[in-house]
C-alpha cells in the first residue's frame, strides 16, 4: 500500500510519532508494519551494532555508507517489499534520506553518489511520504543528555556535525517538496501528531 518514513536529527521525536501513527492506524482498522533502520532483519541488526558501536570510531565514511546500504537492502527485500505487496502500510524509522543527509551531506560524500548507491541497492524503492521532524540542535543535545543512556557512535559526533545534519534535512525538504513534509518537532507530542495525521489525510487520503 503506502510506504511512510520518519526522519530527523536525534531526539527529534520521529520514533514517538511513528508509534503514534501506527496506533492511530490500528484504531482505524488499517494494517501497518513498523520497521527501523539500520536493523529490522537478523543481518541488519548485526550491521547496526557495527555502525553504532562507539568502539568503531575510526570507521571510514564510505564504509559507513556501504554498511547502511547493506542493512537497507536486506530490510527492503525481506520485510518492506513483502509487506507492501500484502497491502500493508509500512512505517520506517529512517530510510534513504538519512543516508543522503548523514553521509551525502554531513560526511560530504555527495548526495547524488549516495542516492545512486541506495537506489541501486533497493531496486529504486522510495517512500510515498516522508516526515522530517526539525529540532534545534541544542535542544536535541539536551534531550539526549536527559535520556540517561550512553551515546552511540553517531550521537557522539561533535555539535557541528549534527548542525550539518539538521541543515541537510532542510535542504532535502526543499529538494523533494512533493514527498517530504517538514514538521516543527519542538512542540508538544500532541501538536506534532495532529500535523502528521493531517498530512496523511492530505497527501495520501488516509482517514485516521
Amino acid at each position: 500500500m503506502y510506504f511512510i518514513t520518519f526522519e530527523g536529527i536525534d531526539q527529534s521525536g520521529k520514533s514517538t510519532q511513528l508509534d503514534l501513527l501506527a496506533a492511530a492506524a490500528a484504531k482505524a482498522g488499517i494494517d501497518t508494519l513498523s520497521v527501523r533502520e539500520p536493523g529490522g532483519t537478523p543481518l541488519g541488526e548485526q550491521i547496526r551494532e557495527l555502525l553504532l558501536g562507539p568502539e568503531h570510531d575510526t570507521m571510514d565514511a564510505w564504509t559507513e555508507a556501504l554498511l547502511y546500504a547493506a542493512a537497507r537492502v536486506q530490510l527492503v527485500k525481506e520485510v518492506i517489499k513483502p509487506a507492501l505487496m500484502q497491502g500493508k502500510i509500512v512505517l520506517s524509522d529512517r530510510y534513504i534520506d538519512s543516508s543522503l543527509v548523514y553521509q551525502g551531506m554531513a560526511r560530504e560524500l555527495g548526495v547524488d553518489r549516495i542516492l545512486d548507491l541506495n537506489l541501486g541497492a533497493t531496486g529504486g524503492l522510495m517512500p510515498d511520504l516522508t516526515f522530517v521532524f526539525h529540532l534545534d540542535v541544542a535542544a536535541s543535545r539536551e534531550r539526549l543528555a536527559g535520556r540517561g543512556t550512553a551515546e552511540d557512535r553517531i550521537e557522539g559526533e561533535p555539535l557541528d556535525f549534527h548542525q550539518k545534519v539538521e541543515d541537510g534535512y532542510r535542504k532535502l525538504e526543499e529538494m523533494y517538496p512533493g514527498r517530504i513534509v517538514g514538521i516543527d518537532g519542538g512542540r508538544s507530542v500532541e501538536e506534532v501528531h495532529a500535523d502528521v495525521v493531517a498530512a496523511c489525510g492530505e497527501r495520501l487520503g488516509l482517514e485516521l
